[in-house]
This record gives structure tokens, C-alpha cells and sequence, in this order.
């Protein structure tokens, strides 16, 4: 049984006649908002002298005079000629990596205007199957705004090439297109198998099809030649992982929405936006979001508000950019007559906004009631309690030693040609690299001046004790150091990235002890800790206390040597083995430009 904390409005038909009353002044409004600039995303203008009228967490009128609407008890706000936005949407997330809960993930973005948010909670799939998902999904209806569940659509995320704590099938996605609260079929990302007609994708696509829901895309390969078109004809509807200004016109020129993100370490805005700014390209195709926020990010920076200050600074036109975060995710989401604008019969989801371009918001409506004020949450969002069956996931079979992190060198060898993993700031490929290493008593050795160190990955969640040893290269470690987590998308097992293999085998050890989360030792030292004991990717504190643990990690990894933007994001991708060039998972090494396993030597 869903706790109901926070009513669920009712359908619109159950409140069409109350709405009519109010709109033509039979009945008194429960809010009425008066002399505000409308920002309509339907018809693209700001309509000064605008009061709404508000009754059952639905707009009833929207015009030029609500007075007809003002009863004893309607609660009046005057908006001084300031804007009226609607909520803001996250068409594409992944609360997990925030490391918090989808209940401190509300109370940290709701300030920012978020009221609407599209996630896919594949991360906590990959540990936990679709018990995990149900978790998600049920804490998600309990929340003052709207929190629509994508069903994960690959884990593991490319079979054959990584093994995850979980399998779902086709019977798992047909039996999650029948829950509540389910909206889609989250990002399909193996795109091999979408243009391979491999059955469980083409199965999971039919399912959701059926439905009558939406199927979420994630074509991560620059080629946009016939496997590009095989995975559009495949049935996928958007597609967040563009980088380039070509990449988003191809993907609207074939009938799928473009959602270029701007996440903690994803900047992919700037170049793909000027397919409108500088291009042309309809406006009405393209969608904002996140995908991945992390905690520090929401606390400090903002989350969707953010999103917009940047587009514009791109050069769109504010409306266009709002347009971009809600009508355009609502249409897509078959979510129209729901959110996404300030008009009659839509969820009450608006914003009191002072400045338009700097995406000022004073005030968060979500349903009618205000959640949100200068700045500050004002609702009272409870804590969320995960059984224990979501808790104590990390198992690794054994207690690690340094020597679980030698990599011998072929026999003989004075010196090696390894492939090296090269981290690209601010994006989420890497480079397939190579690098000539020194071998010292039959260990192949870093190298610290060419900035090569050491990543592994520690299987956790079957205590087989495996260890898959391999090199990364770009964090610019020069001490002795090793961070560990045990968020890795997406097979979610643990990621050393070292200088030092002692360090290495205390950090992994350390997150066994403590459930999960991410850790950074130097010279035996613990220096910072991430504790996230929920299926080792959210923590069950305030997003405020996260985030504080989150910024003492990351200032730890600059004292180490670390100056890439947000190094956490980065290191969690490294075994994510459907975006190129070159990942490391439990089974070895992978190319993903061929999906194939390779050798870590040339």
C-alpha cells in the first residue's frame, strides 16, 4: 500500500464541472494569483496583467480577471507584475546519482522549481531487480509533485560484456507497464540489439508500445549511418546522447525528440542548441534535462532552473528554453493535458519568477499549495524508510590485499603497450588510449608523470572475489591514493581508481564495511566518505549533509592531484560499457566501439 502523505490529485474528469463553476464564478477558487506576466509555452508569449485561479490542484481560469473567482476562504497572492512559469521538468534522471533518495532528491530541487520529473531508477535495477524499481516507484507517489517512474529497459546494460546483481526480461517490463505509476520504458542502451533485432529489446519495446507509453533512447555511437537508422526504426522516441550540433538535427529529422543535458560532468548544450540558434532546427523537438545530478550540484547550483540560465546564455530565447522544459516534456510524455503549462485543467505546477533570464524564482507551486519560498522548501516532506532487504548489498567474498591489484606483465617483459582508458572532461565518453609502461619485478607499473594510473573493478554483489585490473588515465593523481565506489553505472559494482595499491584495498575493504557509497584514502588514511548503504548508490541522510560529505570528497581529490570538474561523475562511468570508446567491467576489458572484449595489452 502506497503511503498516501501527500494527496494524489484527482483526474481531471472527476473535477471538470468544479472546474467550469470556478471559471465562470458559480464557486470560489482555493488560490487565486493575481496580476502576473504569463509565460504561455502554447502560444510562446508573456500576457501582462494575468490572474489564474486555482481549485482542487487544478488551474480553473487563466485571464485577465479572477475576481469572479475570489471567495471568503480563496487564499489571494499578488505576483507585482512578476513572471508565471510552469514547472519546471527533468525529462530524463537517475535519482541515484545524487547518491540520495527520491525523497531528499524532491526536497533539494523543488526550490528550484522542479515539479515534474521523468526518472529511471536502472541503478538501484542493476543491484536490487525489479523489487529495487517497486521501491522507487512507490516512493515516488508519495511525493508533493510529480515523480513519473521509467521502466529499465537493459539490465544488465549489455549482456555478455558485464554481469549485474540483476536480470530483467521482457516479463518483468510487460508486468511494470500495468503499475501505477509508470510512464515509459527508460533509456534503451543497447543499441547493438535494437538494430540487431535481439528479442529481449524488440520484446520491451513491444511491450511498452502496447501500453501506449513512451520509449526512452540511448544511441551513444557518433555513427549516424545505417545503424543509427536501424535503432530509430526500432522504435526508441528520444535520445539524450548527443554531443554535437549533427547529432541532435539528425535525431528530430527522424522523429525523435533531441534531449540535450547539462548534468554535474555532462555539458552537451552548448554545441547541440546551435542547431536552433544557428541552424534553424523547430524549437518544439528539442528537451532539456539532467540525467546526472549530483548532490553537491542540486544543494549548491540548482537543478532544472540551472538548465534553462544556460540555454539562454546560449542564446535562446527564454521562452523557447522554458518551452523546452514543459510543454515540449510534456507532449512527449503523452502528458499534455497534465503539466507543462499554465492552462486550464492542468495540474497546478507554477513558479513565481522575478527574473526571467536568470531564472529567478521566488516562489514553487506544486498542485496549489506552496512548497517553496525564496529559496527554501516549505513543505514537510518525511523521511523515506528502505527495508532492510535494499540495505547490506556489498559482497565481495573476501577480504582484499594489495596483491588482488598486481597486473604481472607477459613473461619476460622489460616493457608493455597497455590500452588506457582516457577520461574526457565534461562528457561521458572516453578515449581508447595506449601507453608504454614500465615493468618492475614482474608487475607492470603506473605512470605518474604521464598521468596513467590504476583502475579495477571488484565484483560485489555475488562475493565472487574478482578482480579486473586495468589502467585509466586523466585524473592527474601525483599522490599515493585510491578512491573506490560502489556506484559504477551501470552494473553497479565497486571501481578502484588508484595510485597505490595498498590504498586500493582499503578503500574497497571500506565500503564492504559500511553498505556502499565512496571513499578516498592516502597513504593508509582515510580522507572522505560517501556513506550510501541503500543498494550502495543513495544514502539515507539530508541532501544537505550529502552534499557537505560529497564537497569534503572532492576537495580531498584536489589536494590529491584531481582537477577535473566533478572527478566523481567521471570515475562512476567507467564501467559504463555502452558508451565508446573503452570500459572495463568483471569480465575484462571492452571495446565498445565493436562491443568486444580486448587484451589490456596491445
Amino acid at each position: 500500500m502506497i503511503p498516501a502523505r501527500f494527496p494524489r490529485p484527482k483526474p481531471w474528469t472527476e473535477v471538470a464541472t468544479l472546474l467550469v463553476d470556478v471559471a465562470i464564478g458559480r464557486k470560489p477558487a482555493d488560490l487565486v494569483v493575481r496580476n502576473g506576466r504569463w509565460v504561455n509555452v502554447h502560444s510562446g508569449e508573456i500576457i501582462a496583467g494575468t490572474d489564474i485561479a486555482v481549485v482542487g490542484g487544478r488551474f480553473a481560469y487563466c485571464g485577465p480577471d479572477a475576481s469572479h473567482a475570489i471567495g471568503q476562504e480563496t487564499v489571494v497572492v499578488d505576483a507585482g507584475g512578476r513572471y508565471l512559469v510552469p514547472g519546471l521538468c527533468d525529462a530524463h534522471m537517475h535519482v541515484e546519482s545524487g547518491m540520495v533518495t527520491v525523497t531528499e532528491f524532491s526536497r533539494a530541487v523543488i526550490p528550484h522549481g522542479t515539479t515534474s520529473m521523468f526518472i529511471d531508477p536502472h541503478e538501484i535495477a542493476n543491484v536490487l531487480g525489479l523489487p529495487g524499481v517497486r521501491l522507487m516507484h512507490d516512493e515516488a507517489l508519495a511525493m508533493p509533485i510529480n515523480v513519473h517512474v521509467q521502466m529499465p529497459s537493459c539490465v544488465p546494460s549489455a549482456p555478455g560484456l558485464e554481469n549485474a546483481g540483476a536480470v530483467l526480461t521482457v516479463e518483468d517490463v510487460a508486468e511494470a507497464m500495468t503499475w501505477e505509476n509508470i510512464i515509459g520504458l527508460g533509456e534503451v542502451m543497447n543499441f547493438p540489439g535494437v538494430a540487431a533485432n535481439n528479442p529481449v529489446m524488440s520484446g520491451e519495446i513491444a511491450a511498452t508500445v502496447r501500453a501506449g507509453k513512451t520509449v526512452g533512447g540511448h544511441y551513444a555511437s557518433p555513427d549516424l549511418g545505417l545503424p543509427f537508422h536501424g535503432y530509430v526504426a526500432g522504435g526508441p522516441e528520444d535520445d539524450h546522447e548527443g554531443t554535437r550540433a549533427e547529432d541532435a538535427i539528425a535525431r528530430v529529422r527522424q522523429g525523435m525528440k533531441a534531449m540535450l543535458r547539462l548534468g554535474s560532468a555532462w555539458y552537451d548544450v552548448a554545441e547541440q542548441i546551435k542547431a536552433v540558434t544557428e541552424q534553424g532546427i523547430d524549437p518544439r523537438n528539442f528537451i532539456l534535462c539532467t540525467d546526472d545530478s549530483h548532490s553537491g550540484t542540486l544543494v549548491n547550483d540548482g537543478h532544472m532552473d540551472r538548465v534553462v540560465r544556460h540555454a539562454i546564455q546560449q542564446g535562446l530565447k527564454p521562452v523557447t528554453a522554458i518551452q523546452m522544459v514543459t510543454i515540449n516534456t510534456a507532449q512527449h510524455f503523452r502528458l499534455e493535458r497534465e503539466i507543462g503549462s499554465i492552462a486550464p485543467g492542468r495540474l497546478a505546477d507554477f513558479l513565481i519568477v522575478s527574473n526571467l533570464a536568470e531564472m529567478s524564482i521566488d516562489q514553487v507551486y506544486g498542485r496549489g499549495v506552496r512548497l517553496a519560498a525564496n529559496g527554501e522548501l516549505e513543505a514537510d516532506i518525511p523521511a523515506y524508510d528502505y527495508p532492510a532487504s535494499a540495505k547490506n548489498t556489498v559482497k565481495l567474498g573476501k577480504h582484499l590485499a594489495a596483491a588482488d591489484f598486481d597486473i604481472k606483465a607477459p613473461e619476460g617483459a622489460n616493457k608493455v603497450r597497455a590500452r588506457v582508458i582516457g577520461v574526457i572532461e565534461n562528457q561521458a565518453p572516453t578515449r581508447a588510449l595506449e601507453a608504454d609502461l614500465a615493468v618492475e619485478d614482474g608487475l607492470v607499473a603506473i605512470d605518474r608523470a604521464g598521468d596513467v594510473c590504476q583502475i579495477s573493478l571488484v565484483e560485489r554483489h555475488r562475493g565472487t572475489g574478482g578482480v579486473t585490473n586495468a589502467f585509466v588515465s586523466g585524473f592527474g593523481y601525483v599522490e599515493d591514493c585510491a578512491m573506490a565506489s560502489s556506484v559504477a553505472h551501470d552494473s553497479h559494482h565497486i571501481i578502484v581508481v588508484g595510485t597505490n595499491k595498498q590504498d586500493m584495498a582499503l578503500a574497497a575493504n571500506r565500503l564492504a564495511e559500511v553498505g556502499g557509497g565512496v571513499v578516498l584514502y592516502s597513504k593508509g588514511k582515510e580522507l572522505a566518505l560517501v556513506e550510501m548503504p541503500i543498494a550502495g548508490l543513495m544514502s539515507d541522510e539530508r541532501a544537505e549533509i550529502v552534499a557537505a560529505k560529497a564537497e569534503k570528497l572532492t576537495e580531498a581529490m584536489r589536494k590529491m592531484g584531481c582537477s577535473l570538474n566533478n572527478a566523481y561523475m567521471q570515475h562512476s562511468l567507467l564501467a559504463l560499457v555502452v558508451i565508446p570508446e573503452l570500459r572495463i567491467s568483471d569480465v575484462g576489458l571492452v571495446d565498445v566501439r565493436t562491443f568486444e572484449k580486448v587484451d589490456l595489452f596491445v
